[in-house]
């Protein structure tokens, strides 16, 4: 079993504010860190500590932050396709995190964007039936579903973490196996306000499994087979950027290992390596280890 994960890298600069800025408004900041971030390389680098084959299908750009990115992911069991960077710049995501813990993204899609179908599909050549693919939202409705489209057709199992969220992705979710959303997205994907039936209405479009990210309040799983609930762990929390990369990664590497739909157990051990994140100062340095990853999946 291996999993292609179809999305970006960057390089993530977090600041510590007291607060979010009003429009228009200037503010004082500390930098705090730099670290390897985007959300397909988060997922993909907590599968690959998760003991799953993975490959990371993103592009970096040909300067000093591309080939930094290029050394971190190095240090991990994770293969990177492309391998060569592109004529571009790396893609860059500022992260601003509060005082209390919750943290805002801008996040530059110039790399992502050059990462071609050609790309993609020549690293999915080395798929199986039965493998997935990942992808977040980082590229266009139609590049999105176009790499659906292609796994499909090699008989790929398809997961939809649709962050950064458009509306029009909802038009996608026939194409969509697993789908994995958080409050905002799932209202906005399914045009209902309360959560249990949006996550209805966006089963109903053909989707297996809906699992919606509830923060503080856990997760439910919904299925043909019902509806499932989990609590969180309580946490201190230090800084929240990452916390549903982790769950969504150790979630999906459970399901894998056990050969068997998403369960409640899945779900809740995706919430305890969530947990570690939040606990932590940063992206990559704050995701979970081999080691407590392996003690928390056995």
């Amino acid at each position: 079993m291996q999993v292609f994960v179809v999305g970006n890298i960057s390089v993530d600069e977090t600041f510590l504010i007291d607060e979010l800025p009003a429009k228009g408004a200037s503010i004082h900041g500390v930098k705090t860190h730099q670290d390897l971030g985007g959300k397909g390389t988060n997922q993909a680098i907590i599968l690959s500590r998760c003991g799953i084959k993975t490959t990371l299908i993103a592009a970096v750009g040909n300067d000093s932050q591309g080939k930094w990115c290029h050394e971190k992911i190095a240090s991990e069991n994770l293969a990177l396709f492309p391998s060569s960077p592109r004529d571009c710049r790396t893609d860059t995501s500022l992260v601003l995190n509060c005082a209390d813990g919750d943290n805002a993204n801008i996040t530059t899609v110039t790399a992502a964007n050059v990462l071609s179908l050609d790309d993609i599909n020549q690293a999915m050549s080395f798929s199986n039936s039965g493998d997935v693919v990942l992808q977040q939202g980082n590229f266009s409705v139609e590049k999105t579903a176009a790499v659906f489209t292609l796994a499909r057709k090699k008989g790929l199992t398809t997961v939809f973490n649709p962050s950064p969220v458009k509306r029009a992705f909802a038009q996608l979710l026939p194409l969509t196996d697993i789908l994995v959303v958080n409050q905002l997205e799932v209202r906005l994907l399914s045009g209902e306000n309360e959560i249990l039936p949006a996550a209805k209405a966006l089963l109903n479009t053909g989707v297996s499994q809906v699992v919606v990210t509830l923060g503080a309040e856990g997760a439910l799983l919904l299925n043909a087979q019902g509806l499932q609930r989990i609590a969180a762990p309580p946490v201190k929390v230090a800084d929240t950027t990452g916390a549903g990369d982790t769950f969504l990664a150790v979630m999906l590497a459970s399901t894998l290992r056990g050969q068997s739909p998403i369960s409640a157990k899945d779900m809740r051990r995706a919430a305890k390596a969530s947990a570690i994140t939040i606990g932590r100062i940063g992206t990559l340095s704050a995701f979970p280890t081999r080691q407590e990853l392996a003690e928390l999946l056995n």
